[in-house]
């Protein structure tokens, strides 16, 4: 592999003896990775159905290996199914520091296209709120289908600067997850064109970039929060240097203990330009040490007892043609929604429990998108469906053979043996594809168009 020479001698002054066995490890096989969806399926039953041949990644429980050289998982009914997201290993590391727990308000600031997000969305449980956020306008199309993808529920996807959305939520979120903007080095072995992008402007550029992210999130994070930081190069200046200050200017934040059992190497403390010892807290990944892309973490926690900004609920809005959603959802589902329901235009959304106004900030989702009102009746969504389990709907349809499930998902009408017409949910090993509408035996397909198999 043809690296910058700047690089190559800048790595053997850092790793020194290291630094044979960490070029050498470009000759090795790529790594894939496949994290599973746990508000699909467990860890374990998934594990079971034994789909591909897997080795589980030690820093995540849910993250396992594959051979990508001899499988494709993104071309499965499973994958349409959103039953897992195909990640490198080594990225896994970050929303498994974070330690996510049901119940809390979580921002991930830079979240395009989506792996921690969904990470730390299948951990909430559908309890608490996400907020997923990219600056990036583009970049907010793979989050959004991916958080739909998932069947994340409580999630709110923004396309915002960090510093706005500290200051509409200041002292709002107890974590925050920041996968930095970063001269990208220990991709080089996954991507060679991140090699063609490397050098001094890029550094700078994201040096830059990383400070402000950090400020804004520590006007974002509440009392006794933490912020979560990571990137994927292996620059002391964009790691242990950034993260050091970052403590000298907040004093109120300190570093965590990474916990020893995910396995991850310890921060390089000599490194850094104060040799501040602390630093050992942080953690990193090396393509040399272990079996996985280089990556950088810090957990860090602002003092306090946990005090964070509430904001008044918002008011109850009249929704013109609500009686026709309500009406949908006498007939054919049987849940109960917990939150507020808010529209735009024709399309009704469920928000996260507690959510604020998100007045002045560029909104992709402000919820779970539940369907269309429209000239008297309403139609439900895609990611409304996949929200759902075949228990909570009326009337559902199996498809009891793959050949049938790509069918279905290439948007294809099928015959149905169901007696009832109506909306169905339909399924693939008991697991959503989206809806179609039985009629006189027949499955009139309702798949998103923009997902089709292709």
């Amino acid at each position: 592999m043809n690296l910058p020479e700047e690089y190559t001698q800048r790595m053997k002054e850092l790793l020194k003896d290291e630094f044979d066995n960490y070029m050498a490890s470009f000759n090795d096989e790529r790594l894939y990775g496949i994290r599973v969806n746990t508000l699909k399926m467990s860890v374990d039953d998934f594990y079971n159905k034994k789909l591909y041949e897997l080795e589980p990644v030690q820093w995540c429980k849910e993250g396992f290996y594959y051979n990508g050289a001899d499988v494709r998982p993104s071309k499965s009914p499973y994958y349409h199914a959103g039953l897992y997201y195909l990640q490198e290993p080594s990225a896994m590391s970050t929303a498994a520091v974070a330690d996510i727990q049901p119940g809390e308000r979580v921002l991930d600031v830079c979240a395009a296209p989506g792996g921690k997000s969904t990470q730390a969305g299948a951990k909430l449980k559908g309890e608490g709120m996400l907020v997923t956020n990219d600056i990036s306008t583009s970049r907010t199309k793979a989050l959004l289908k991916n958080v739909e993808l998932f069947g994340l529920t409580n999630a709110v996807v923004l396309n915002e600067s960090p510093d706005r959305i500290a200051d509409r939520f200041p002292m709002f979120f107890d974590k925050i997850i920041i996968d930095a903007p970063c001269s990208g080095e220990g991709m080089f072995r996954k991507d060679a064109d991140v090699i063609k992008a490397w050098g001094k402007n890029m550094s700078d550029f994201c040096l830059s970039a990383q400070y402000e992210i950090l400020e804004a999130c520590a006007r974002a994070v509440c009392d006794g929060g933490y912020i979560i930081y990571s990137t994927c190069t292996f620059d002391p200046a964009e790691n242990e240097n950034q993260i050091d200050a970052f403590l000298t200017r907040h004093p109120e934040f300190e570093l965590c203990e990474i916990p020893p059992e995910l396995g991850l190497d310890r921060g390089r403390a000599e490194w850094s330009k104060s040799g501040n010892s602390e630093l050992k807290k942080c953690g990193r990944l090396w393509p040399h040490k272990t079996k996985g892309e280089g990556h950088f973490v810090a957990k860090m926690r602002k003092n306090g007892n946990g005090e964070r900004t509430e904001f008044d609920p918002q008011p109850k809005k009249k929704i013109d043609g609500f009686e026709y959603f309500e009406e949908f959802i006498k007939n054919n589902i049987n849940i109960e929604f917990n939150g507020d329901f808010d529209n735009f235009g024709e399309k009704l959304y469920l928000l996260p429990k507690g959510m604020p106004k998100l007045n002045g900030l560029r909104i992709v989702r402000n919820g779970w998108y539940i369907g269309d009102i429209k000239k008297k009746r309403f139609e439900p969504s895609q990611a409304f469906a996949m929200g759902l389990k075949k228990e909570n709907v009326r009337l559902t349809q199996e498809l009891d053979d793959y050949e049938t499930a790509v069918k279905y998902l290439k948007g294809e009408t099928l015959e149905t043996d169901l007696k009832e017409d109506g909306w169905v949910l339909v399924t693939f090993d008991g697991l959503t594809l989206g809806w179609a509408k039985s009629q006189k035996g027949r499955l009139k397909n309702k798949y998103l168009p923009g997902w089709k198999w292709e």
